[in-house]
């Protein structure tokens, strides 16, 4: 049996009464005060998107605090997983190696050009910028859930094209 859902006040309301608490949640997990901010901004944009899995069981700020605390810690294994990526010293590559990456970039360009705009847009912030879903979300205004399925709809096409022109992957 599943729990009616809760009617919670307007999003407005609660982010203008709880902004402060979670504020202080953020900033103490992940340390910074600007980073703190783009957490709390980011779960409340996510409250705007679809409507909280709040089922009345907890008081709303128990759930708030869970939420915040998970996202935050979230935000954290983001941040070291793209502070290891960018740190991460570089062999020299061969002028071979080079001329074969410079090669599939032209390729892996060329058929990412023929997937829709959406695709595209989210293929290039994962995958040239490097960005995390949340990231991704954030920015293109979508849920996070598609940004992971149109990834992986992009990411069938793109390599799907490449490998139709004999330029695997």
């Amino acid at each position: 049996m599943h729990a009616a859902a809760i009617d919670l006040p307007p999003l407005t309301e609660l982010y203008n009464e709880h902004r402060s608490r979670a504020l202080a949640i953020a900033r103490r997990i992940v340390g910074d005060s600007d980073d703190a901010e783009d957490v709390v901004q980011d779960v409340f944009a996510r409250l705007a998107w679809r409507s909280p899995d709040y089922g009345g069981r907890a008081a709303w700020t128990t759930w708030l605090h869970r939420v915040m605390v998970n996202s935050s810690i979230n935000w954290l294994r983001a941040r070291k997983r793209r502070e290891r990526l960018s740190h991460e010293p570089l062999e020299p590559l061969s002028p071979e190696s080079q001329a074969m990456g410079t090669e599939m970039k032209r390729h892996f360009t060329d058929a990412m050009r023929e997937i829709n705009e959406q695709q595209q847009h989210v293929l290039y912030l994962r995958e040239v910028r490097g960005l995390s879903y949340p990231e991704i979300a954030r920015m293109l205004r979508i849920p996070e859930g598609t940004v992971k399925s149109t990834l992986h709809r992009a990411r069938q096409r793109t390599f799907g094209l490449m490998a139709e022109r004999g330029h695997h992957p």
